[in-house]
């Protein structure tokens, strides 16, 4: 049986809800038969949400590591290829990040996960999807850059990144692009079962 880490974030920005939250919740309460599942909901906060991801993987020493995050406008299942060596925003506790993440560190890591194969399993299920170049700037970049670096020294373990849309609570009063959550846990067990 596989040992897998599955993280979300949880709401950021005002947010009462973040989809990668719920995701992680929803297989946490049902996780896939085949899978030795662990979870984390980390905050969106620099520091911290690194942190309790190096103890999480301690903890759990995973084969496969799938972080989740959400993405506003985003209209598809967004499986990221890189993590780029740079971080830019600021967090839920005010720290403003313009900078590199490892300046000893390369421009960017791949992957581990088996995009093509993840994003063509999800298309086939119906669950709109495609393959992204990176994960943007921001922590979701962030936690994805410092996973792989980690993950680099442990040649056994697959790791990656995957964005999501919103959820339909959260575009009550603006106009972009949602998913269900029924069908971003769907999603998530393809993801699981693909990478």
């Amino acid at each position: 049986m596989t040992r897998a880490l599955l993280t979300g974030f949880e709401p950021f920005g005002g947010a009462d809800v973040n989809p990668s939250q719920k995701l992680v919740e929803a297989l946490a309460s049902e996780p896939p038969d085949e899978l030795e599942l662990a979870t984390v909901v980390l905050p969106v906060v620099w520091a911290r949400a690194t942190d309790e991801l190096a103890a999480a993987l301690e903890r759990e020493q995973p084969e496969l590591v799938v972080c989740f995050g959400q993405s506003d406008g985003l209209a598809h299942v967004a499986v990221e290829r890189f993590a780029l060596n740079f971080d830019e925003g600021i967090d839920e506790e005010d720290e403003m990040r313009r900078a590199e993440i490892d300046p000893d560190g390369p421009v960017a890591y791949r992957s581990s996960l088996r995009v093509d194969m993840v994003v063509d399993a999800l298309r086939a299920d119906g669950i709109p999807a495609a393959a992204s170049r990176d994960a943007g700037s921001f922590l979701c970049n962030h936690l994805f850059y410092v996973l792989m670096g980690t993950l680099a020294k442990r040649s056994v373990v697959r790791g990656g990144f995957v964005h999501v849309p919103l959820l339909p609570e959260q575009a009550l009063d603006r106009a972009m692009p949602t998913a269900p959550l029924e069908t971003l846990v769907r999603a998530a067990r393809i993801i699981l079962a693909k990478a």
